[in-house]
């Protein structure tokens, strides 16, 4: 526990992240970087200072980048990546990861969540409350699955789609990049163009 973990993003999403880091207890201290400077504190946690100043601690701390939004988290992450600074993966004491489970860096995965064995998650992906991912399925990286989502076997996630709370994906079913699925969205065919679905089953609306 020689470094401290430095969570970018002070939000609610932030809370649940940090909520994590203190239960691995890997690190010596939390703290959080934030660009809204009214934030000072965040789960009783410092904010030191604005995501520009990340590269001010790059040898004395790993980072995690507690943003919701796939997009944006994708482009925090790959920036600090390109700078060769140290991304942790958080997985809650409380998670369930089967055999042979792979999970990228900046994923987390959080209370009561299952994945499956076999089963592939990308890097800065969220995985979320609650939610189911089966055998088998591959989610790229980027990949927000919302609280209380189920995947069944087999399912393939593409790049920063969004699985909205209580999805289902029915087994053997691949969704492309770029999808949003709405609350309680039922997939039971294959997506192949980006855009939000919603409904039982699933349509197109955007």
């Amino acid at each position: 526990m020689e470094k401290r973990l430095i969570i970018i993003g002070a939000s609610g999403h932030g809370k649940v992240v940090a909520d994590i880091a203190i239960k691995t207890n890997n690190w010596k201290s939390i703290v959080f970087l934030d660009d809204d400077e009214s934030i000072k504190t965040c789960a009783d946690l410092p904010v030191i200072g604005k995501t520009d100043d990340a590269l001010k601690y790059k040898d004395e701390a790993d980072y995690f980048i507690a943003i919701g939004n796939n997009a944006t988290r994708e482009r925090v992450q790959t920036e600090l990546e390109y700078e060769g600074v140290s991304i942790a993966t958080l997985i809650h004491p409380n998670a369930v990861i089967g055999y042979q489970v792979s999970v990228g860096i900046g994923t987390v995965i959080m209370a009561g969540a299952v994945i499956n064995s076999s089963s592939t998650i990308g890097k800065g992906c969220i995985i979320n409350t609650n939610s189911s991912v089966d055998h088998d399925c591959i989610l790229e990286d980027y990949v927000h699955v919302s609280p209380g989502a189920s995947l069944a076997g087999t399912v393939k996630v593409g790049k920063g789609s969004w699985i909205g709370i209580g999805s289902v994906i029915s087994n053997n079913i691949n969704i492309c990049a770029g999808c949003m699925l709405g609350a309680g969205a039922v997939v039971i065919r294959d997506i192949t163009e980006p855009g939000k679905y919603v409904g039982i089953p699933v349509h197109k609306v955007d």
